[in-house]
Protein backbone atom coordinates (compact mmCIF):
# COMPACT_ATOMS: atom_id res chain seq x y z
CA UNK A 1 0.00 0.00 0.00
CA UNK A 2 1.26 3.33 -0.97
CA UNK A 3 0.27 6.03 0.43
CA UNK A 4 -0.59 9.41 -1.47
CA UNK A 5 1.22 12.37 -0.84
CA UNK A 6 1.37 14.51 -3.31
CA UNK A 7 0.62 18.13 -3.13
CA UNK A 8 -2.49 19.26 -5.54
CA UNK A 9 -2.61 23.01 -4.08
CA UNK A 10 -1.92 25.20 -2.10
CA UNK A 11 -3.68 28.56 -0.92
CA UNK A 12 -1.14 31.36 -1.01
CA UNK A 13 -1.09 33.65 2.27
CA UNK A 14 -3.66 36.50 2.60
CA UNK A 15 -5.88 34.35 -0.40
CA UNK A 16 -9.62 34.17 0.64
CA UNK A 17 -9.70 30.44 1.65
CA UNK A 18 -13.48 30.76 1.04
CA UNK A 19 -13.24 31.28 -2.30
CA UNK A 20 -11.11 28.49 -2.72
CA UNK A 21 -13.29 25.93 -1.25
CA UNK A 22 -16.03 27.14 -3.56
CA UNK A 23 -18.48 29.65 -2.05
CA UNK A 24 -20.20 32.30 -4.62
CA UNK A 25 -17.52 35.68 -4.68
CA UNK A 26 -20.31 37.75 -2.73
CA UNK A 27 -20.48 34.38 0.45
CA UNK A 28 -16.66 33.96 0.25
CA UNK A 29 -16.50 37.91 0.68
CA UNK A 30 -18.80 37.77 3.55
CA UNK A 31 -17.27 34.91 5.43
CA UNK A 32 -13.79 35.81 5.18
CA UNK A 33 -15.13 39.44 6.65
CA UNK A 34 -16.82 37.77 9.39
CA UNK A 35 -13.55 35.03 10.27
CA UNK A 36 -11.33 37.84 9.89
CA UNK A 37 -13.73 40.01 12.68
CA UNK A 38 -13.95 37.06 14.68
CA UNK A 39 -10.11 36.58 14.94
CA UNK A 40 -9.63 40.08 16.00
CA UNK A 41 -12.19 40.18 18.57
CA UNK A 42 -10.13 37.18 20.17
CA UNK A 43 -6.83 38.83 19.95
CA UNK A 44 -8.36 42.08 21.52
CA UNK A 45 -9.94 39.72 24.33
CA UNK A 46 -7.05 37.76 24.83
CA UNK A 47 -4.93 40.98 25.05
CA UNK A 48 -6.81 42.62 27.90
CA UNK A 49 -6.29 39.33 29.79
CA UNK A 50 -3.00 39.50 29.55
CA UNK A 51 -2.76 43.32 30.45
CA UNK A 52 -4.60 42.28 33.58
CA UNK A 53 -1.83 39.38 34.37
CA UNK A 54 1.12 41.54 33.54
CA UNK A 55 -0.52 44.44 35.59
CA UNK A 56 -0.86 41.57 38.38
CA UNK A 57 3.30 40.72 38.34
CA UNK A 58 3.98 44.19 38.23
CA UNK A 59 1.95 45.56 41.15
CA UNK A 60 3.40 42.04 43.15
CA UNK A 61 7.09 43.03 41.87
CA UNK A 62 6.92 39.67 41.02
CA UNK A 63 9.46 38.21 38.76
CA UNK A 64 8.93 36.09 36.38
CA UNK A 65 9.98 32.85 37.93
CA UNK A 66 7.53 33.48 41.27
CA UNK A 67 4.79 34.74 39.35
CA UNK A 68 5.06 31.31 37.34
CA UNK A 69 5.02 29.12 40.47
CA UNK A 70 2.09 30.97 41.57
CA UNK A 71 0.38 30.80 38.33
CA UNK A 72 1.46 26.99 38.30
CA UNK A 73 3.36 27.52 34.26
CA UNK A 74 6.95 27.56 33.13
CA UNK A 75 8.66 31.11 33.26
CA UNK A 76 8.56 31.24 29.77
CA UNK A 77 4.70 30.96 29.44
CA UNK A 78 4.85 33.96 31.70
CA UNK A 79 7.48 35.51 29.34
CA UNK A 80 4.87 34.76 26.55
CA UNK A 81 2.23 37.07 28.97
CA UNK A 82 4.24 39.75 29.32
CA UNK A 83 5.48 40.08 25.88
CA UNK A 84 1.65 39.87 25.12
CA UNK A 85 2.34 36.71 22.88
CA UNK A 86 -1.26 36.91 21.84
CA UNK A 87 -1.19 33.87 19.87
CA UNK A 88 0.38 31.00 22.26
CA UNK A 89 -2.34 31.52 24.63
CA UNK A 90 -6.38 29.85 24.63
CA UNK A 91 -8.72 32.53 26.87
CA UNK A 92 -9.24 29.58 28.73
CA UNK A 93 -5.84 29.55 29.87
CA UNK A 94 -5.73 33.19 30.37
CA UNK A 95 -8.95 33.18 32.71
CA UNK A 96 -7.48 30.25 34.64
CA UNK A 97 -4.00 32.09 35.51
CA UNK A 98 -6.40 35.19 36.64
CA UNK A 99 -8.29 33.21 38.84
CA UNK A 100 -5.51 31.70 40.69
CA UNK A 101 -4.28 34.55 41.25
CA UNK A 102 -7.85 35.57 42.06
CA UNK A 103 -8.93 38.09 39.69
CA UNK A 104 -12.02 36.59 38.60
CA UNK A 105 -13.18 37.12 34.91
CA UNK A 106 -16.78 37.89 34.25
CA UNK A 107 -18.41 38.37 30.52
CA UNK A 108 -20.45 40.89 29.56
CA UNK A 109 -22.65 40.01 26.38
CA UNK A 110 -23.94 42.94 24.05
Amino acid sequence: MTIDIKVRHVTKPGANLFRELGFAPDEADRLQMESQQQINDTKVLKAQLMVELSKWIADNHLKQADAAEILMVSRPRVSDVVNMKVSKFTIDTLVNMLSRVGKPVRLAIG
